[in-house]
């Protein structure tokens, strides 16, 4: 099989693609990846892929650009040596919240990404949780959008014999609220939310009953955690008995770590897709689960043209 295919790792999260060429039961393919005096970035690779379907895990996480220019050297590297495909597995997608002009004269930045990758030779992209799923159009090769649904439910279900009452933290999530309200037959709420500037978040209302209810915030990324913990202040003051929250993009940037720990959340589940920044690994607030399982058993079906949409049903 290693023949046949390859994954390759960028220096954003090696952890998370020594779990998925584990559970392909393949080596982490070999490649150099340094930096000149200057700051450029240089890549050479050290295995014969000629032919192969080489898979580059590299989320564009903080330092977003440096790890963007990395993913994008490290496939210019590949195409000149003659892989048989490229397939770019960002789990996390920097830039993804600029996928709009949100006011006169500012750019489309996700859109500007799409570009850069495409010229870069990728033959395909493999991303999980979208800030906004209408990215997958920015671009004119394949695209496998994925969710860390199943990873959520699996560890949500047991744990919560009644089911709880599923939050959307804006009006932009309610949609992939209520698809987990819907496979676990349980309620929902809206939170009503003014944002005046970026960063930072009002509360307006609740939409929906938690009075005495266990409340699960969603959400697709947590960054500054302004929105999640202002959020989790407003369900208390509403009588929520215990809340939690489901992200799956630990940004956490900022004073993110310092507002999660003084808030009223109980634990803020999230996923390996970016690493745990350090302070939070301490913290027994924070619950990483791991979503190698999920890019591995993709990254097999898209390699055996199987189904990958069957991952969700």
């Amino acid at each position: 099989m290693f023949k046949s295919t390859c994954v390759f790792s960028g220096n954003a999260n090696t952890e998370l693609a020594a779990e998925i060429a584990k559970y392909l039961e393949l080596p982490v393919a070999r490649c150099r990846t340094s930096r000149f005096s200057d700051g450029e970035c240089f890549v050479e690779i050290q295995e014969n892929v000629r032919g192969v379907d080489v898979y580059v895990v590299q989320p564009t996480c903080a330092p977003v650009n440096d790890n963007l220019m990395e993913l994008l050297v490290m496939i210019d590297a590949l195409k000149r040596a003659s892989a048989g495909s490229i397939t770019a597995v960002l789990p996390y997608y920097g830039y993804a919240r600029q996928d709009r002009k949100s006011s006169p004269r500012t750019p489309i930045t996700a859109k500007l990404v799409a570009d850069l990758l495409s010229a870069s030779g990728v033959s395909r992209v493999v991303a999980m949780d979208l800030h906004a799923a209408q990215i997958q159009g920015f671009f004119n090769v394949p695209f496998d959008h994925l969710f860390a649904m199943p990873v959520f439910l699996e560890h949500l279900r047991p744990r919560f014999p009644d089911s709880p009452v599923f939050v959307s933290p804006d009006a932009g999530g309610v949609e992939r609220t209520r698809a987990y309200a819907k496979r676990v037959g349980a309620d929902l709420a809206i939170i009503d939310k003014r944002r005046p500037k970026a960063n930072v978040s009002e509360i307006m209302h609740i939409i929906g009953d938690v009075k005495d209810r266990d409340c699960v915030l969603l959400d697709d990324m947590i960054d500054t955690a302004g929105t999640l913990t202002n959020a989790a202040r407003a369900l208390e003051a509403k009588g929520a008995r215990r809340i939690f929250a489901a992200a799956t993009h630990p940004v956490l940037s900022g004073p993110a770590v310092d507002r999660i720990i003084d808030s009223p959340l109980e634990q803020v589940i999230t996923t390996d897709t970016i690493p745990l920044p350090e302070r939070a690994r301490g913290s027994d607030k924070f619950k990483v689960l791991s979503v190698a399982k999920l890019l591995g058993e993709a990254i097999k079906r898209i390699h055996h043209s199987d189904s990958v949409s069957s991952l969700f049903v």
